[in-house]
């Protein structure tokens, strides 16, 4: 199987820098979110749709974010 309709963008979540990756494997779209810095892996995600995929990593990825506390340095 070969990955379709790849896309990666950057947005902002709870203060924190986050890729979100989205592909389609089949009839099934994948999606991955993963902090820019440090760059640690915070959610994967399914859904029949692109936007769905992306909606729930973003929801998870803001959930987790929302827990985590800055360092200042």
């Amino acid at each position: 199987m070969k990955a379709e309709e790849h896309s990666t963008r950057t947005l902002e979540l709870e203060g924190w820098k986050v890729k979100l990756t989205s592909y389609k494997l089949g009839s099934i779209y994948h999606c991955t979110a993963d902090n820019v810095d440090p760059g640690a892996w915070i959610a994967r995600t399914h859904g029949a749709t692109r936007e769905e995929a992306e909606n729930k990593a973003i929801e998870r990825a803001r959930e987790l974010l929302g827990r985590t506390r800055k360092q200042k340095l």
